[in-house]
C-alpha cells in the first residue's frame, strides 16, 4: 500500500511540475500569466488614447509582449506621434514602448 502511495505521489509531482513548465514563459513565448498581463496594458493603453483629445486612437493599433508595447498605424502628425507614445509610456505595467507609426 506504501508502496502505491508512493507511485501514485511521485506521479502527480511530476504531472504537477510539467504543468507547470508549460505555462513558463521562454524569450519568444508568453507564459500565461504574462499574456493576461499583456491584454491588460493593450486594454489600457487603448483606452487611454481614446480618451486622449490629441490622439486619433482609431487609427494606432496597440500589442504588447512582455511589456514591450508596441504603437503602430497613422497619425496626422509627429506630435500626435509623440503624444501617443508618451500617452501610452503613462500606463503602469509598460516597460518601453516600441514607435512603428507612420505620420501620413
Amino acid at each position: 500500500m506504501k508502496y502505491l502511495i508512493r507511485i501514485f505521489s511521485a506521479f502527480f509531482l511530476t504531472l504537477t511540475l510539467l504543468t507547470a513548465a508549460g505555462c513558463a514563459s521562454t524569450p519568444k513565448e508568453e507564459g500565461t500569466g504574462e499574456y493576461v498581463d499583456d491584454s491588460v496594458v493593450t486594454t489600457k493603453v487603448k483606452a487611454a488614447l481614446v480618451r486622449d483629445d490629441e490622439v486619433s486612437a482609431a487609427r494606432v493599433n496597440v500589442e504588447t509582449f512582455k511589456g514591450v508595447v508596441q504603437l503602430s498605424g497613422f497619425v496626422n502628425s509627429r506630435a500626435e506621434m509623440n503624444r501617443a507614445i508618451e500617452v501610452a509610456r503613462g500606463i503602469k505595467g509598460v516597460k518601453s514602448v516600441k514607435n512603428d507609426m507612420r505620420v501620413k
